[in-house]
């Protein structure tokens, strides 16, 4: 019992032995963890110490640029304002006559900048100190605006007395085709006694004004012959692309291939101006549906009417570099589309004069979006994409416009035939309809048949049809061939053609009226019916618009015909008919002749004696005797 009892005694110890063994290594075990945890919580607290020392430093550095970011950007701006002047100085030193250019570029940008920026800061207080004087002339102002008007009335009759002496009578057809446009509107106008005079004369003098700067000075003539020239240097660079993907015979289909691709070319372009903000400032300085999105709702009918009218009597950026690749002069589209918008307005207002009481929009409620393209290169991608749809639309247009024209035409010559005249024809009623309109705006005779078909296909049709017409009287007339074929005129003169030119500027026709409502009832459903209510007299509004700009071209543009060279070519032949160029060429040379004698008659600027007797023979003058030149 006793030695059972000391082996289980010892057994018990050397169990206890065991386990107090085991719980030193189990301790040694954790602590050598725990020094392995603690040096990595060590490194891990100094990882992050370090890491929160260089987050400090960035929230540091982020901080004082945010801190002094207007500092900084005013900064950046004068080094790249510097690096500017610098590079324009340079290339005006190098060279001035080749850098007229960007210096003229360069001070119309300073020029807005500046404009703006003085505006926003001190526009208000400029407003109140003009205060007395808008005070003065609000006393006075009904004797003013009378004042004026007379004065203007004046100037405009004693400025055509001195215009028809010196260049011909050509030009009071034009001027009594306006009066007329402006009393036919006034006429059947919504309400006839409500529309107001100020507006009317504001917008048409608005619009003789900006005719007069740019047709008849100098400085506005050179000017847009220069940017006409820049956007045709600029539609060319579609050819690249055009040629890249429709290889080197792309111009053998040229509407698809050469026109087509403009429109993307030049949307593709807008999109990247809309990216960087330029066009949204651009379009704040006038009005357009996009940017009066939402006010539609708010606008009254006179108003709707105003904005359709509007975008009847323009064209898009896109459309125009298309009708200036057909070859119509890139000036006058640019002229005629400047000249169209105060007269839209004007006509809008007394065709559907404002009878409602309208909302005030302060300009800096006037907010347009500015697209969702992240960088420039996805804004060009999309502008590109977006233009797809409109390239499809003036395709299937024309291409149905086209074949329901010929349609048209094989009915009317086989009902024609019936009554022995088959030559019937859409385009022959066209220019029988509208030829008094093609008169009036000052068209010669012999040509108002033709620029009235090509109105009335602009009317019913579409204006790309219309323009593709000129193009071809224009090259007809560039090519040098006779002037009529079995009694048929071949081509217009370049006096006709301007005037047509004016005329077709606008998007007044049938097939954009559904376009038209349906686009400015997608911005403002609730005003469905008001805007289809207003639809056919916005198109009459914005078509006669067109018209009274044609009138204006009319009476202030004169051709830059080489007369001296045209007379003596002319009259070279053995079969000289009348013509009114040929007329006008003579009425110069009239103006250039000097009579020292009765009989002593002699021709100035370059024209000749034979080109002198043949005048006289067709149309003889009046102040002087033509017998001394036989």
């Amino acid at each position: 019992m006793e030695l059972n009892t000391s082996e289980k005694t010892c057994q018990k110890r050397g169990i206890n032995n065991i386990a107090f063994k085991s719980e030193e290594q189990d301790q040694i075990y954790i602590d050598v963890n725990s020094a392995a945890e603690t040096a990595e919580d060590v490194q891990k607290m100094s990882e992050e110490r370090e890491k929160s020392m260089l987050e400090k430093k960035m929230e540091a550095v982020q901080g004082y640029l945010a801190e002094h970011s207007d500092q900084i950007h005013l900064f950046i701006r004068l080094v790249l304002g510097a690096g500017f002047v610098a590079m324009v100085i340079a290339a005006c030193v190098l060279n001035l006559n080749r850098a007229v250019g960007l210096l003229v570029l360069s001070l119309v940008t300073v020029l807005f900048l500046v404009w703006d920026w003085t505006m926003e800061r001190y526009g208000d207080r400029l407003w109140e100190h003009l205060c007395p004087i808008r005070d003065l002339l609000s006393r006075n102002w009904f004797w003013i605006r009378w004042c004026i008007y007379m004065s203007v009335l004046v100037a405009v009759v004693c400025w055509l007395a001195l215009d028809t002496a010196q260049q011909g009578t050509r030009q009071l057809m034009s001027f009594f085709g306006l009066l007329l446009f402006i009393f036919l509107i006034a006429l059947f106008s919504k309400h006839p006694f409500r529309w107001s005079p100020q507006t009317l004369l504001s917008g048409i003098g608005l619009q003789f004004v900006a005719g007069l700067l740019t047709l008849r000075t100098t400085f506005g003539l050179q000017a847009l012959e220069w940017i006409g020239k820049q956007a045709e240097t600029f539609m060319a660079f579609t050819d690249v692309g055009s040629k890249f993907v429709f290889g080197d015979s792309y111009k053998d289909h040229f509407f698809a291939f050469q026109v087509m691709p403009i429109v993307v070319f030049i949307s593709s372009i807008i999109s990247i101006l809309y990216s960087i903000g330029f066009m949204q400032w651009l379009i704040c300085k006038t009005e357009t549906p996009l940017l009066i999105k939402p006010y539609l709702s708010e606008l009254t009918l006179s108003e709707l009417h105003a904005v359709m009218t509007g975008g009847f009597a323009s064209i898009s950026g896109s459309i125009l570099g298309a009708f200036i690749s057909f070859g119509i002069e890139a000036s006058h589209l640019l002229t005629a589309s400047l000249m169209s918008a105060p007269a839209s307005l004007a006509i809008a207002k007394t065709f559907w004069p404002e009878t409602e009481k309208t909302a005030t929009i302060s300009d800096q409620d006037l907010k347009l979006n500015k697209g969702k393209s992240k960088n420039v290169l996805e804004a060009a991608s999309q502008g590109a994409v977006c233009a797809v749809s409109v390239v499809a639309s003036i395709v299937v247009n024309v291409i149905s416009f086209m074949a329901l024209l010929a349609f048209l035409n094989a009915i009317l010559s086989w009902l024609g035939g019936m009554f022995d005249c088959p030559q019937l024809s859409f385009a022959l009623i066209c220019s029988y309809v509208f030829m008094p309109l093609s008169f009036m705006m000052g068209v010669s005779w012999e040509d108002s048949f033709i620029v009235a078909e090509l109105l009335g296909i602009k009317t019913f049709l579409n204006e790309f049809v219309a323009y593709q017409n000129l193009s071809e009287l224009i090259k007809r007339r560039k090519a040098g061939g006779p002037e009529y074929v079995n009694d048929v005129k071949q081509y217009i003169s370049v006096h006709s053609e301007t005037i047509a030119t004016y005329a077709l500027c606008g998007f007044s026709n049938f097939s954009s009226l559904g376009m038209a409502i349906g686009g400015m009832s997608a911005l403002a459903p609730d005003r469905r019916s008001d805007i289809s209510s207003c639809g056919l007299r916005s198109l009459n509004a914005g078509s006669v618009s067109c018209l009274m700009t044609a009138c204006i071209a009319g009476i202030l543009y004169i051709p830059d015909v080489q007369c001296p060279q045209f007379l003596s070519t002319e009259f070279s032949n053995a079969n000289v008919s009348s013509s009114t160029q040929l007329v006008t060429c003579c009425t110069l040379l009239y103006n250039s002749v000097t009579a020292f004698e009765p009989w002593n008659v002699t021709a100035g600027e370059g024209f000749s004696q034979s080109s002198l007797r043949g005048c006289c023979t067709l149309t003889p003058p009046t102040h002087f005797n033509c017998s001394s030149v036989f």
